[in-house]
């Protein structure tokens, strides 16, 4: 018996397979909801502080400073006064008063540091160099 593979051919050739997109969307959407629900999210309204200051932990401690680092920094001005003498490696380390109580603006595109203090702090307390 003999197979007339011309007539299977024309066949195979005549028809349009269809992918029907629904059932595979559906599926698709189903394991992405499974993994956003079995997901652990951590909500920023948990932290005590709401100052943007990082939260501190055993191994990090306190501290009087923090560090900004702003590439191609060139100047810092607190109250007037250059302190750019301060800068090492585009950083400097402000003080934890100045961000809590006075403003920092930070203009990248010049590289400057503007900062206040609050009433009572004196420039040279208000910035140091990052490596202190």
């Amino acid at each position: 018996m003999t197979m007339d593979i011309g007539k299977f051919r024309n066949k195979v050739k005549g028809s349009n397979p269809k992918f029907n997109l629904v059932p595979f969307i559906d599926v698709l959407f189903t394991i992405l909801i499974f993994l956003m629900v079995t997901s652990s999210f951590q909500s920023a309204s948990t932290s005590d502080s709401s100052s943007g200051k990082p939260e501190l932990t055993e191994s990090t401690g306190p501290m009087e400073y923090y560090l900004i680092p702003v590439a191609g920094l060139k100047e810092v001005i607190v109250n007037g006064k250059d302190m750019s003498s301060f800068i090492r490696n585009n950083a400097i380390a402000v003080n934890t008063r100045v961000i809590d109580e006075g403003e920092i603006i930070i203009r990248p595109k010049t590289g400057t540091i503007i900062n206040t203090t609050p009433p009572g702090m004196s420039p040279e307390k208000a910035v140091a160099p990052p490596d202190q």
